[in-house]
């Protein structure tokens, strides 16, 4: 593990200055209005791009067609399914991206195109009886999605609806994780857990109330960021792995570094409600907390500040502690610098530390510093591609006003753009690992995240969606 530096070089330095500035101002007036980061004719074919992906990936028939299609191309079926409820891989995610389409083009209907997809999801749950309370998956998603398509004032006999069962599980979660050492992600992380509840938990805006299930989760969270054991509440024993796989490479555990997955999740979620005003006691000492441990865990490599997807445990006679952290992972917002910049930042600002959000900029640089080659993020899509790489580029240029961040934005927009074929059912496909493409319609790893992330980039209508990934 390379440890930071105690004294910065001259570019740092002027890094720290820019960002202080930055960092003042969007402390005192939030995002602001919202602008295109491309120039005239590349915002012209992002956006020509993005309602190409759109208007097929919103089409029921289409994205019926490109499921089936999808199920036989994947080299991952357990991975790669359908289900309308889901966030990721679902109708909520399609009536997401016509949430969005409704924002920037208000008079060609996408609002209703969006209803057709929020139902779809809703008959899928009454189907079924039920779901889980996931932001990702289940029913914190659906409540997100229908809050954002119906413009905070629009389904609120279906937010009504879903609202008591993802209070019980809130507060039935809390509970679990109070006072608890050693734990899944999946409790506290991003996708399955209360992290990501909580994103739909949020104030929606300044005059908005903070929902009442919120100060028990964040309460949870706090506890497990206690400073007093070690190693933190928060780790993994291999017993609660999510695979063997992971459980024979790290057979006493581990301590997630990811975004999605990790303490990331948790640290940018305490930041955000830190952010909004949110009291809960303990909050900011947590946030300093997780802000510290990730600074202090850093992989660094050449390019600059960088991190690893996991630390791994090792026997500490007597007990366990956290062991070297390993090789530096890819460079996207699943896991990576980019996901855990953006917490360092989010968590800079709700501190009003300088010190941080300088080196979340850094880190952003180091990435873009580096070769594509060495991103390891070759699909054009979000979760693990360079859609979440862009869509993190793009905050952080809304954030501090940084040509580091505009250049880089159009860079990231090129290379999508080059993944961009008319030929394919959905215009564009997910890239998998052996350079399997796969005709995926949906929002975490599919066309629709492309085509939100192409529209944040091309239009001046600030994506609000983003908050479900924990940028905003």
């Amino acid at each position: 593990m390379t440890t930071p530096r105690t004294t910065p070089a001259p570019a740092a330095t002027a890094t720290a200055t820019a960002t202080a500035t930055a960092t003042a101002t969007a402390t005192a007036t939030g995002n602001g209005s919202w602008a295109p980061r491309l120039g005239s004719a590349a915002g012209a074919r992002a956006l020509e791009a993005a309602r190409l992906i759109a208007d097929r990936a919103t089409s029921p028939p289409r994205v019926r067609a490109a499921i089936e299609l999808a199920a036989r191309q994947t080299s991952f079926p357990g991975s790669v399914h359908w289900d309308p409820v889901s966030l990721a891989q679902g109708d909520t995610g399609q009536a997401l991206l016509c949430a969005q389409l409704h924002r920037c083009f208000p008079a060609e209907g996408w609002d209703r195109a969006g209803h057709t997809h929020l139902a779809s999801a809703v008959t899928a749950l009454e189907r079924r009886g039920g779901a889980g309370p996931s932001l990702s998956g289940g029913l914190s998603g659906l409540a997100f999605c229908a809050a954002v398509l119906g413009e905070g004032r629009g389904y609120r006999r279906l937010r009504q609806v879903l609202d008591a069962p993802i209070a019980a599980a809130s507060l039935s979660g809390a509970a679990a994780l109070r006072g608890r050492s050693g734990v899944p992600v999946s409790t506290f992380d991003l996708i399955s857990g209360l992290s990501g509840i909580a994103t739909h938990l949020l104030p929606a805006g300044p005059d908005r109330p903070a929902h009442p299930a919120l100060a028990q989760v964040l309460r949870a969270l706090v506890g497990l960021a206690r400073p007093d054991g070690s190693p933190p509440a928060w780790y993994t024993p291999a017993a609660l792995l999510h695979d063997e796989e992971q459980a024979r490479a790290y057979p006493l555990g581990n301590l997630n570094c990811g975004l999605a997955h990790g303490i990331p999740g948790p640290l940018a979620l305490l930041a955000l409600a830190a952010r909004s005003g949110v009291e809960v006691e303990g909050l900011e000492a947590a946030v300093r907390g997780l802000a510290g441990w990730l600074l202090a865990h850093r992989a660094d490599d050449a390019a600059g500040p960088n991190w690893p997807a996991v630390v791994p445990l090792v026997d500490g006679g007597p007990g366990l502690r956290e062991g070297r952290a390993g090789f530096a992972t890819r460079s996207a917002w699943c896991y990576g610098s980019p996901g855990i910049a953006r917490a360092l930042w989010l968590a800079g600002s709700a501190l009003g530390d300088d010190g941080l959000c300088g080196t979340a900029v850094r880190a952003m640089e180091a990435v873009y510093r580096r070769p594509v080659s060495e991103r390891h993020i070759d699909s054009p899509t979000f979760c693990h591609g360079v859609a979440g790489l862009l869509q993190v580029t793009l905050r952080f240029a809304d954030d501090t006003g940084l040509p580091v961040f505009t250049e880089a934005a159009a860079g990231l927009t090129e290379q999508i753009l080059a993944h961009v074929d008319p030929a394919r059912p959905m215009g564009i496909a997910t890239l998998e690992p052996s350079g399997n493409r796969v005709d995926q319609p949906g929002f975490l790893d599919g066309a629709a995240g492309v085509a939100l992330v192409l529209l944040a980039a091309a239009t001046d209508r600030e994506p609000v969606w983003d908050r479900a990934v924990a940028l905003s």
